[in-house]
């Protein structure tokens, strides 16, 4: 088995191609998408018609959900792909499964049976995204049989075992390295640092397997010209640095 693992491309066409092209040179062809595909002020459209014609298997996310939500609920993320979203790419979004089990490995886009919850990493003091102690990864862990989940949702690449050597595997965000939520008192501000995308590869060596986090740079330019056209300077900024705040206003 070796297998590539997505999430988190929150339409950021360029971003997904660069990965896909590094998935393509190293002749891996198994692909595995874990949700929040489309909303955000890049290219939904593109970003989805990728997904469809390579027939990527992609579960649905929380972003994904609220794609489907009545207009007049929905986000700033979703209102921004809306408009760019065909019949057709919506009716791909309504059918995604919340959970996928894939050659062996068990896919969700958060917290197994929550789309929503952060599962390896809270939300702490300081704006920050901390490592959930043992106990609290294992209890969200409770129940899984799988030998590998795949979790996205936190935007944060990790690899940890849960009690009989299970492991949990988080590849990052291939499309969205920082962002800002203002729907929490303060908002809250989650920066990686770096503006490259994200993926894991993982693949089966020995009978074990072996897992690798990897970064891929890319030119962020085009997507940078669709953000500022919509009025997210931040987010251009975002996939430009890995960072929220520019340097001047650090």
């Amino acid at each position: 088995m070796r297998v590539a693992v997505i999430s988190d491309i929150h339409s950021n066409r360029a971003a997904l191609e660069a990965v896909l092209a590094v998935c393509d040179r190293l002749g891996i062809g198994d692909i595995a998408n874990l949700g929040d595909s489309l909303s955000g002020p890049f290219d939904p459209a593109g970003t989805a018609d990728i997904l469809i014609e390579r027939a990527i298997p992609s579960i649905m996310g929380n972003h994904d959900r609220m794609l489907l939500a009545p207009p007049e609920k929905l986000g700033l993320w979703e209102r921004w792909a809306m408009p760019e979203l065909t019949p057709a790419h919506l009716d791909w979004v309504r059918n995604l499964p919340e959970t996928l089990d894939w050659k062996g490995l068990f896919l969700t886009h958060a917290a197994p049976g929550d789309d929503a919850e952060n599962w390896l990493d809270f939300r702490g003091p300081g704006r920050r995204l901390i490592a959930r102690d043992r106990s609290g990864v294992e209890a969200r862990g409770a129940g899984l049989t799988a030998a590998v989940t795949l979790t996205g949702h936190t935007h944060t690449p990790r690899m940890v075992r849960l009690t009989g050597g299970r492991m949990v595997v988080n590849p990052g965000a291939v499309g969205c390295p920082a962002y800002f939520d203002d729907r929490t008192d303060p908002p809250f501000i989650h920066e990686t640092g770096a503006p490259d995308a994200r993926f894991a590869v993982l693949e089966e060596v020995g009978g074990k397997i072996e897992v690798s986090l990897r970064t891929v740079p890319y030119d962020p330019a085009g997507m940078q010209a669709l953000a500022r056209a919509r009025g997210a300077d931040t987010w251009a900024e975002a996939i430009g640095s890995g960072w929220f705040t520019s340097a001047s206003q650090s």
